[in-house]
């Protein structure tokens, strides 16, 4: 199997265990941070498609491929591509800064919640983890 096709699966796989993760934390806590993975309606040209929810799974899946996919192959010529922890790093910051695009929707949770920042950016923390070691494992 190439690793162009591994890196597609460890994205699938890192994928599901984010929205895993994420549903766990909404059913201890009752925080809707989970729902900003599925989240569109603040995209102008994918906004007219957010009353489907295959649209946002899709979303969710597709964002989950191309960040694990685009990642190996910036840390690739560093010779980093192998370590688990700038996976870890980059999706756990990514993801904590990209939670302020909330601000942008009605949709909670909003963008001051800092409770739901704290799972959105732990959750991605997880996504970078399960990225590096299964790439470490895999590749």
């Amino acid at each position: 199997m190439t690793t162009f096709i591994k890196l597609i699966l460890i994205g699938i796989i890192s994928g599901v265990i984010l929205a895993g993760i994420m549903k766990i934390i909404r059913k201890i806590t009752g925080n809707k941070a989970d729902i900003l993975l599925y989240n569109m309606d603040y995209m102008p040209v994918l906004k007219k498609w957010d009353h489907y929810w295959i649209t946002g799974v899709l979303f969710h899946y597709v964002t989950c491929i191309a960040s694990a996919v685009i990642l190996f192959y910036i840390l690739f010529p560093f010779g980093r591509e192998m370590d688990v922890w700038p996976y870890v790093l980059v999706f756990a910051a990514g993801g904590g800064v990209l939670y302020f695009l909330s601000a942008l929707t009605e949709t909670p949770p909003a963008y001051n919640d800092t409770a739901a920042w704290f799972y959105w950016t732990f959750g991605h923390g997880v996504f970078g983890l399960s990225i590096g070691l299964l790439i470490k494992l895999w590749i």
